[in-house]
């Protein structure tokens, strides 16, 4: 799968996180006003687990390096306080 696609498929599954989450809102706020509707609860738990599916099958960008000062700073501590 070319980085278009799989760019593609990432803005997809969080359109659908978003998507779910803004309906997942509703059903808390049809259940405050007290008339509980639950398709608000299915569409949104479905929106939800697509959107992470979708998000879950695309590999991480490599690193673009801009913290690697700090987390080198970071991390020497660390192996001092093992050291010891």
């Amino acid at each position: 799968m070319n980085s278009m696609a799989r760019e593609f498929r990432t803005r997809i599954g969080t359109f659908c996180l978003l998507i779910g989450l803004g309906v997942f809102a509703l059903f808390i706020a049809s259940d405050s006003a007290g008339q509980t509707n639950f398709d608000y609860l299915f569409w949104a738990l479905l929106a939800v687990v697509l959107g992470i599916f979708l998000r879950r099958k695309t590999e991480e960008s490599p690193s673009s390096g801009r913290f690697s000062l700090l987390k080198r700073f970071q991390k020497e501590p660390r192996d001092r306080r093992g050291r010891r």
